[in-house]
Parts: C-alpha cells; structure tokens; sequence
C-alpha cells in the first residue's frame, strides 16, 4: 500500500462520528500525520483502533493509556489541538 493511500485511510479512520474525537483527530491527520516517523505513524493507527470511550477519556485527560507509547501519541494530538487554539 502506498504512503498516500495510507495517509487517506489514516484521515477517513480519523472520523469517529463523536464530536469531541473528531475535532481532535482529523485535524492531526490532516495535517500531522504524513510528518510523523514510521513508527508514530504506526503508534497513530494502533490509537485508532482504540475503541472510542477509551479515547474520550484519554482526550479528556481522565486517565492515561496503559501503553507509554499510546499515552505519548494522545498527547501529541492534545498538543497539536492546544496549538491551533
């Protein structure tokens, strides 16, 4: 699969139906994901497969991932939103 194919099924998975998680994962997929190493990006796919009440409340800062890796990917999307507030 090519990096571009990739990159657009990463946004379309990035579109959760939830308000609250789309407004903070599209825009980082827009427009940070094709920036992040292969393994962020990998990082990235693995949170989206991430059910979405665990998200609400990792985004919500309510608890934190188990996973560093996931932790750290949550919160480079809340720095990212925090930035283009």
């Amino acid at each position: 699969m090519t990096d571009e194919i990739q990159a657009k099924r990463v946004v379309w998975h990035s579109r959760r139906g939830m308000l609250e998680l789309d407004v903070l994962l599209l825009p980082f997929a827009e427009q940070k994901y094709r920036d992040l190493s292969d393994d962020d990006q990998a990082l990235y796919r693995q949170l989206l497969d991430c059910e979405d009440p665990d998200l609400f409340t990792w985004f919500l800062e309510h608890q934190i991932p188990d996973d560093a890796g996931l932790a750290r990917m949550v919160n480079m999307v809340l720095e990212h939103a925090q930035q283009r507030a």
